[in-house]
């Protein structure tokens, strides 16, 4: 039971880690696209790219937990 658990958070711990990078990535890119005043639709993909991944990391962060009460009890 206890490698289920360890599992399920190694599972999260590199969801997690790979949804960061992608927020971070977007990031970079939003900064230099401001930087060189290009269109606003790039500008929006980036927010939007930050946006979803912050959701993404929040669902993923819900759903672990969640499987670490389900097969805890």
């Amino acid at each position: 039971m206890i490698d289920a658990l360890a599992k399920i958070a190694s599972r999260a711990f590199s969801a997690v880690v790979i949804i960061w990078s992608g927020i971070v990535g977007f990031a970079i890119a939003l900064v230099f696209l401001i930087a060189t005043n290009a269109q606003s639709d790039y500008i929006w993909i980036c927010v939007v790219g930050i946006a979803l991944g912050l959701v993404g990391v929040r669902y993923t962060v819900r759903r672990a937990k969640r499987e670490l009460v389900k097969n805890f009890y």
